[in-house]
């Protein structure tokens, strides 16, 4: 998943760019071929822009059409006749407490539990290998749970759920609850109350403002797995890019930069198209996906990256690629496994990230530590030097360590490890890249074992696994206590694929879109969507080529 540089983004002009060249051309056949063409290229997506509407009874979305436009709702009527259909200049959805009686128990069976999406996958697409019927959910944390519609009596959850344990599998568990109430989505037109769960909303001018956020396309609010409902946006494909790429990059990246991040946009879009597929959606709106904010915060660098280089995807043997970035690498770009379970991909390599030779990873491997502290010591000559991402110290508490540690193992549920207080944290395994692959921590109880990117949950204080640890004494007794950690480090994410910040220096150097993205992707190339280029909506379909499916690490 990528992690956005930037979070924020002051508020935009909202400017719409249309290229109106089909007149150019009379024959009414070409119209057609063109009209199937620009499908292809500019596809519609289903973007889940507020995912669980519904969490608290005090969720409110006012939803209002542009000056002089108008809003039409329509929505099934109870009787499954001709949809009714309202006019509105603007709407207001909220929720009404609904009674269910006699009360009715919930159940789902979790077979894993998740910081990323990911590792879910890995996780999934190895039971799905073992004859096992899963789907993947994002409640909170992303989870693999057994598919509703199969396990659909409590004795056959119970009988799988033995089953998992017997293989070892200590935090699957079965989720329960008893429902007594059902938030029920509800608006007011006209002076009269409407209660449906689902709802189409769209305006004249395909222009709709969500609260403070504007958005093109058309809107639907539906049910979602979680017994809430998601607002779905649907939007072509370079439309949605003009709302990720300026709020993923920033408003300083020099073109080519941009550039580089609209064609991995796109390439991440495309590729990711089955992440929500138990929500009958397509992708969140969040750095879990992308951060996407409608037409709120566009700029025209970023509009004219999109228009530049539009249909275009970098590809690894015919196929979209795994097209991840991160904020900051620390100077070492790292493997798709040294974050996530699942094969390597091949165009996801560790290189140093600098134009020169800073440092010789074929002689001075960063997985010896010595190594490493000499690299994290070194700021000259890389690409990310000069922003303070690069690198970086944090301190942490044992106190706050521990406090972090228990809420990590709260939110994975099932049988979670007793003990009160952490004694000692070492990095036991580093990877070439450098980053810490696992983490042992002695307890009062029993040891912990953390591995890649549930580090980065699990502990306090770093933001990327590119880090190492120096113990923290008090000396006032005058015989040292462990207090804490010092956690010394590089990067901002997970450091897979191109650094945001590192693309500016390319930028600035002069480097074109394609040569910044070939740096960080090797042996990939730039295509336009289409018939050569494989793009899939099913779930399991991204593997890498030749990606067998192997047993997931415990979490």
């Amino acid at each position: 998943m990528p992690r956005s540089l930037w979070f924020t983004s002051p508020l935009g002009h909202v400017a719409l760019g249309l290229f109106c060249w089909l007149n150019l051309f009379g024959e009414a056949s070409f119209a057609v071929s063109r009209q199937d063409s620009e499908s292809a290229l500019n596809p519609e997506l289903k973007i889940g822009i507020v995912q669980r509407f519904g969490e608290s009874t005090g969720d409110r979305l006012q939803l209002r059409a542009m000056p002089g436009d108008t809003l039409t709702l329509s929505f099934k009527q109870p009787d499954n006749a001709q949809p009714q259909v309202l006019r509105t200049n603007q709407v207001t959805l909220e929720l009404i407490s609904e009674p269910v009686a006699p009360p009715e128990v919930e159940e789902r069976l979790i077979v894993s539990a998740h910081r990323s999406y990911e590792n879910a996958e890995a996780s999934a697409n190895y039971w799905r290998s073992k004859g096992l019927k899963v789907e993947i959910a994002q409640p909170k944390r992303w989870q693999v749970w057994a598919q509703r519609e199969v396990y659909n009596e409590p004795l056959l959850r119970r009988l799988l759920l033995d089953s998992l344990r017997q293989q070892g599998n200590q935090f699957a568990q079965i989720e329960s609850r008893v429902v007594r109430a059902r938030p029920q989505a509800s608006w007011i037109v006209n002076g009269y109350r409407y209660s449906r769960d689902e709802l189409d909303i769209r305006s004249g001018r395909s222009l709709i403002w969500v609260n403070r956020n504007l958005y093109a396309g058309s809107l639907r609010l539906q049910p979602n797995a979680y017994a809430n409902y998601s607002l779905v946006n649907q939007v072509p494909l370079e439309t949605y890019l003009r709302g990720v790429v300026p709020h993923e990059i920033g408003p300083g990246a020099p073109a080519n930069a941009v550039q580089a991040q609209a064609v991995l946009a796109r390439t991440y879009a495309l590729r990711n198209l089955h992440r929500f597929e138990i929500d009958n959606y397509e992708l969140c709106a969040t750095t879990h996906c992308q951060v996407y904010k409608g037409l709120t915060g566009t700029l025209a660098v970023s509009d004219r990256a999109v228009t530049s280089t539009r249909g275009q995807v970098l590809t690894f043997n015919g196929q979209v690629i795994d097209a991840l970035y991160s904020s900051a690498t620390g100077g070492v770009t790292a493997p798709y496994s040294d974050m996530w379970n699942g094969e390597d991909r091949p165009y996801l390599r560790t290189i140093i990230d600098s134009v020169g030779q800073p440092w010789d990873l074929s002689n001075r491997s960063l997985a010896d530590e010595a190594n490493l502290r000499a690299f994290l010591n070194s700021r000259a000559g890389f690409n990310e030097e000069g922003w303070n991402v690069f690198r970086w110290r944090e301190d942490s508490t044992l106190a706050d360590m521990t406090s972090f540690l228990k809420r990590y193992f709260t939110s994975l549920g099932g049988t979670a490890p007793s003990f009160t207080t952490i004694r000692d944290v070492r990095v036991v395994e580093r990877s070439a890249s450098g980053r810490a692959l696992k983490v042992e921590i002695q307890t009062d109880g029993e040891p912990i074992v953390l591995k890649k990117d549930e580090i980065l949950q699990a502990l306090y204080a770093p933001t990327s696994t590119l880090f190492y640890l120096d113990p923290l004494y008090d000396n006032r007794s005058g015989i040292p206590i462990l207090k804490g950690y010092r956690f010394v480090g590089g990067g901002l994410g997970h450091g897979v694929g191109m650094s945001q910040t590192g693309s500016y220096r390319l930028g600035r150097l002069g480097w074109n879109y394609n040569r910044i993205l070939s740096f960080y992707y090797s042996g990939t190339r730039l295509e336009r969507v289409g018939q050569d280029v494989q793009v899939s909506r099913k779930p399991g379909a991204a593997l890498a080529d030749g990606e067998a499916v192997k047993q997931p690490e415990a979490n």
